[in-house]
């Protein structure tokens, strides 16, 4: 059985120093998926648009700089739990978004209560869809190649 565990949360989309607006960003994790988040941006006149990345990224990046490449998740002043700069980047485009530390904390403490960091392995759930994915993708490649 999938449990979830959902919130949304205003952000600030911060298109340059001069000009940001505040959008709607729905948090979900699924024990399905147990080591991800999902952040689904719901940016005025665009379909929403969804990112998947680590759990514990979202975690460390809260109280300290954290990630490398696509996603860079910080918080504005480190000694200082108050807000939370999120860049998502593709390419030469990017994204930054800013928002505030609580309801990043409140949300990652559900997740907790539902599956403990560091206690993902043991969903049997995840490791047959793992296991079944991998078949999926081996199955490709040896079909293409």
């Amino acid at each position: 059985m999938r449990e979830s565990v959902q919130a949304e949360v205003m952000m600030s989309f911060l298109v340059s120093e001069e000009l940001s607006f505040r959008i709607p960003v729905e948090l979900r994790y699924e024990t399905g998926d147990p080591y991800a988040v999902r952040l689904t941006f719901h940016l005025p006149g665009d379909a929403p648009v969804t990112w998947v990345f680590g759990r514990e990224l979202l975690i460390d990046g809260v109280g300290r700089p954290c990630g490398e490449g696509d996603v860079r998740i910080s918080p504005v002043e480190e000694e200082v739990l108050g807000e939370v700069l999120i860049r998502l980047q593709v390419g030469g485009d990017q994204a930054l978004f800013r928002s505030s530390a609580s309801p990043l904390v409140a949300f990652l403490d559900r997740t907790d209560k539902l599956v403990p960091l560091g206690q993902e392995g043991a969903l049997a759930d995840f490791d047959a869809h793992l296991d079944e994915a991998l078949d999926r993708i081996l199955a490709e490649e040896q079909s293409a190649g």
